[in-house]
């Protein structure tokens, strides 16, 4: 016989924040394997620290929405983001990139240009 009773809310809401903190977790262990600090994160997905800082403790409940958006940004395939079977655990060059961008961007703008023009030039050899 179907069970057609409802579901047990308090138990979804304990699953729930099991969930969001097991994800949390993820995200800064990500954040921190990448280098980068929360505002670079927030900066980058074009949402407040304070936001990154409560989905990285569990307290806020991260919209489905951004998952795409973190995966790329770390590397990773969505569903090892989200804790889920089938993740395969590996990791693109995303987050050293990343870094290395992070580490650009700190730079005076007259360093940052030319580790541009020189980028620029290995990049014209390559296509070459």
């Amino acid at each position: 016989m179907l069970d057609t009773s409802p579901p047990d809310f308090l138990a979804l809401m304990a699953d729930d924040k099991a969930f969001f903190k097991a994800l949390g977790q993820r995200l800064a262990t990500l954040r921190r394997e990448a280098g980068l600090s929360q505002q670079a994160v927030a900066d980058q997905l074009g949402i407040a620290q304070q936001t990154l800082a409560h989905y990285e403790v569990g307290t806020a409940r991260m919209p489905v929405s951004i998952v795409p958006a973190f995966a790329r940004l770390y590397g990773v395939d969505a569903n090892e983001l989200l804790g889920l079977p089938g993740a395969t655990g590996r990791r693109g060059r995303t987050p050293l990139l990343q870094k290395q961008i992070e580490r650009l961007h700190q730079l005076p703008k007259t360093q940052q240009k030319v580790v541009m023009q020189m980028l620029d030039g290995v990049l014209a050899q390559a296509s070459r």
